[in-house]
């Protein structure tokens, strides 16, 4: 077998024995077999977030788990979590029997502290950049006012970026499940999990890893993921240049940093419903369809969120006249009435004039 395959893996017999042309029949004298154990190593291996996105909260402890999916092996690898290069001590659970539902250990943080005993917010513990900027007064609303870009970008704000309220009152606690599945072509499917009781002050830019030693394999394969709340997202708005009756889109384009878990993102507008009168849209896109005059100057905040924390990052929406639209051709919801419209029925009124006259 010059080139071993998984579909090799098996028994093999042989067969020593003689050929009598007399009865012919073949009488055998001696046999044996032995049975090929083709090893392969994993092709990959990934570690994500499991119910991602989710919201970040600041008043209750959430449980949160890492799952490691290494696929391609044979045999089952082994497969174990690290913390910032150090191998985790976790408590092992059992496999789920099939059509079992996932597990969730409880919350282990039942301690709430008052607001004098928590820190503010992350300003007052010396990060870099933090803190509220200071107040500034808003730009003149006129239409012809704004001469440069047509939006203004306000600096991030870290109001809902404050440690939770509730501390560790012990070490963490880590739980750990191994499982595997077999793959048609007769390899497997390791799955593990890491799931513990998420502390956002301690756990914020902690880097995890996920190990995998096999049999073939002459190093162990790993992958790793380091924990990071979202700080403020880079938001763009076009068309750049927003006149009466355009669409505008406003878009989450990235991040100051790299992000894990995916973040949640939220729209709101500030002091005011969105324009099609909900209260606030989901996604990393908002769009306004025919934007009127009156949302002129009007602020959009964007949150982002996971469960290590959130952020808000605000801009302004600046609405210039069309020149193609005349005055007074907007009804109340914005949208532009046709002149074609108007000229037709002037036309019809004229003519039932005429004939009546």
């Amino acid at each position: 077998l010059p080139e071993v395959r998984i579909s090799d893996n098996g028994p093999y017999e042989c067969h020593v024995g003689i050929y009598d042309r007399a009865t012919r029949e073949k009488v055998v004298l001696a046999s044996g077999n032995i049975f090929l154990n083709v090893m392969a190593p994993p092709t990959s291996i990934s570690v994500l977030a499991a119910d991602t996105p989710a919201p970040f909260s600041r008043y209750q402890a959430q449980n949160f788990t890492l799952v490691c999916v290494v696929s391609g092996g044979k045999p089952a690898p082994l497969v174990y979590f690290k913390r910032d290069g150090e191998p985790i001590e976790a408590t092992p659970l059992p496999e789920l029997p099939a059509g079992a539902g996932s597990w969730a250990p409880r919350n282990l943080l039942h301690r709430d502290l008052d607001d004098t005993k928590v820190p503010k917010s992350l300003a007052a513990e010396g990060e870099v950049g933090g803190g509220r900027p200071p107040a500034t007064a808003d730009p003149p609303r006129g239409l012809a006012a704004e001469r440069g870009a047509a939006t203004e970008t306000i600096p991030e704000t870290v109001v809902s970026r404050e440690f939770p309220r509730w501390v560790h009152v012990a070490e963490p606690i880590y739980y750990f499940r191994h499982t595997h599945a077999p793959v048609s072509d007769g390899t497997v499917e390791a799955r593990a999990t890491l799931t513990w009781t998420l502390n956002p002050q301690i756990d914020n830019e902690a880097l995890f890893s996920c190990e995998v030693k096999h049999p073939a394999l002459s190093m162990p394969m790993q992958s790793e993921v380091t924990l990071v709340a979202p700080k403020g997202p880079k938001i763009t708005m076009t068309p750049t240049r927003a006149r009466v009756g355009d669409t505008v889109r406003i878009l989450v384009q990235g991040f100051q940093n790299e992000v894990f878990p995916e973040p949640l993102f939220t729209w709101t507008r500030v002091g005011s419903r969105l324009l099609d009168g909900s209260a606030e849209h989901d996604g990393k896109e908002l769009v306004l369809e025919r934007v009127p005059a009156e949302l002129n100057g009007s602020m959009y905040r964007c949150t982002a969120q996971n469960p290590l924390g959130s952020t808000d990052t605000h801009t302004r929406l600046i609405v210039f006249e069309n020149p193609n639209i005349p005055r007074g051709t907007e009804d109340s919801n914005g949208s532009l009435t046709s002149h074609c419209g108007f000229r037709l029925v002037l036309a019809l009124t004229l003519t039932v004039i005429v004939e009546l006259t």
